[in-house]
């Protein structure tokens, strides 16, 4: 298997610094508002990585970060803090809205088919922690106290640029209109690791340190958790490209001074969704949440969406888009609804000969799958090898072939098993219809009518249930439904 390591800039051969076992850190929510569809690009690609990883053996452990206290839209003082922002909008506490925006964000997750990571960490529950690290920083001259505040002294780095080349006009804190440059900075790319002192003297939550009363600044909490629940060396490191400089520089820098090693083999950064060529987000007022997305489009179109290109690619969020997705996630719909027909509807009996040969024939979009896969897990080519699979399956198991309820089972297992490893949601068949029932009954009136060769009562049922978007299909030995 071969990653991309933004670190290095190529990819690499994947290894593990503990055999069959791999140690991931993703970046979590800010829980101040909704999460929009950008923000759920991480997710979905670091689930499907965690997927397909179990899917060729290894154990993972996958940990995450809330992030309910002290992020600033800048490393100094001068930016705006996203929890308190969200307090004052809502007049709500901070753990009140913390405690709101967390459950709606894995509630989210959770339609989007999105696994729970296997640690979920709030940034308030470590204190002690980034106390330890701040102290031991400070004690190895890698940090330095001013102005209250406790900063990370870059200038003590053999090398600070990680990700890519910077100049001093990227830190340049000018760059946005009515912003003041934090002056109690040794080198302008120092960054806060305490608070104590800052424009946001009604921050409503702070914790005593030796340094006074204050909060962490928001760098500080990744590497203390990663540290605590994956040890000081860890694989994969996942995150947005928006968050690579300075946020993934800076947990970086502080975790390897603290740790005197390398934090992170391994470097994963996304691609933006963007909206006219801008990226997606809320400070440029440009975003929908996912529910707002998926009341229009439904949940599962929004995965289906996200897989169907290359995670690091750009992706442009449109309305032609997303229909292009639900269409291909009907199909494969489709495709196991026909092969759950024939698997109840088919011929009895073993596979024959013929029908071994082509089951043992699909091993091949496996092969295929995992190879395009193992390059930086394409999930664009996987989806493209999966339809590959569903056309010749649609050939072997259709009326005209009369398929054996056999091969039906074995094609409906091998296109789950792929499917599967994407997180591709099934989830709105025909067995969860709510009406389901009521049509299932409506189908067996119709057949009745068609036995009796009452035509008229069978066209007037269907007409019926074209009516109600639902289209039968005739099948011999039975009738099938979906909707449209």
């Amino acid at each position: 298997m071969y990653l991309y390591n933004s670190a290095t800039h190529k990819k690499e051969e994947f290894k593990t610094h503990t055999p069959n076992h791999v140690e991931m850190y993703t970046c979590g929510p800010t829980v101040y508002h909704f999460a929009h569809i950008g923000n759920l690009r991480s997710y979905i690609m670091e689930d499907v990585l965690e997927k397909y990883l179990r899917y060729v053996g290894y154990d993972v452990n996958r940990v995450m970060n809330i992030t309910d206290v002290g992020h600033l839209t800048s490393d100094a003082d001068e930016g705006e803090d996203k929890m308190l922002k969200g307090a004052r909008r809502e007049h709500k506490t901070v753990m009140e809205i913390a405690k709101f925006y967390t459950d709606a964000f894995f509630a989210d997750c959770k339609k989007l088919n999105i696994k729970r990571p296997d640690v979920v960490q709030p940034a308030t529950g470590l204190i002690d922690d980034y106390i330890k690290i701040i102290t031991k920083l400070l004690d190895t001259g890698y940090a330095y106290i001013a102005g209250g505040n406790v900063y990370f002294d870059t200038s003590k780095l053999e090398r600070y640029y990680i990700f890519n080349d910077h100049n001093e006009e990227d830190l340049a804190v000018g760059v946005r209109e009515g912003v003041e440059e934090d002056t109690n900075k040794r080198n302008k790319n120092d960054f806060v690791l305490w608070f104590t002192k800052s424009k946001f003297e009604d921050q409503a939550l702070k914790w005593d340190s030796p340094w006074g009363v204050g909060y962490p600044g928001w760098h500080i909490e990744c590497s203390a958790m990663s540290n605590r629940y994956l040890g000081k060396t860890i694989d994969i490191h996942c995150g947005g490209s928006d968050l690579a400089f300075p946020h993934h520089e800076n947990e970086i820098a502080q975790s390897e001074a603290a740790n005197g090693c390398k934090f992170v083999n391994y470097w994963l950064h996304n691609g933006f969704i963007n909206i006219d060529n801008k990226k997606m987000s809320k400070s440029l007022g440009n975003f929908f949440t996912v529910r707002e997305a998926a009341a229009a489009y439904g949940y599962d179109c929004i995965r289906m969406f996200m897989l169907m290109s290359h995670y690091r690619s750009p992706l442009n969020y449109s309305g032609e888009i997303l229909m292009q997705a639900k269409a291909a996630l009907e199909r494969l719909r489709t495709a196991k609804s026909n092969l759950e027909f024939f698997i109840a509807n088919g011929r009895d009996g073993d596979l024959s000969e013929a029908d071994a040969a082509f089951a043992a024939g699909l091993d091949q979009y496996r092969e295929k799958f995992d190879a395009v896969m193992d390059d930086d897990f394409n999930t664009a080519d996987a989806i493209s090898v999966i339809f590959e699979m569903v056309r010749e399956i649609n050939t072997a198991v259709s009326p005209a072939a009369d398929p054996s309820k056999a091969l039906a089972q074995a094609c409906l297992e091998r296109l789950l098993e792929l499917c599967d490893v994407l997180g591709i949601p099934f989830g709105s068949d025909s067995s969860e219809d709510p009406e389901a029932k009521a049509i299932e009954e409506k189908i067996a009136a119709r057949q009745a009518a068609r036995k009796a060769k009452n035509w008229a009562e069978a066209d007037r049922i269907r007409d019926e249930l074209k009516a109600q978007g639902v289209e039968v299909t005739d099948m011999p030995g039975g009738a099938k439904w979906k909707r449209v």
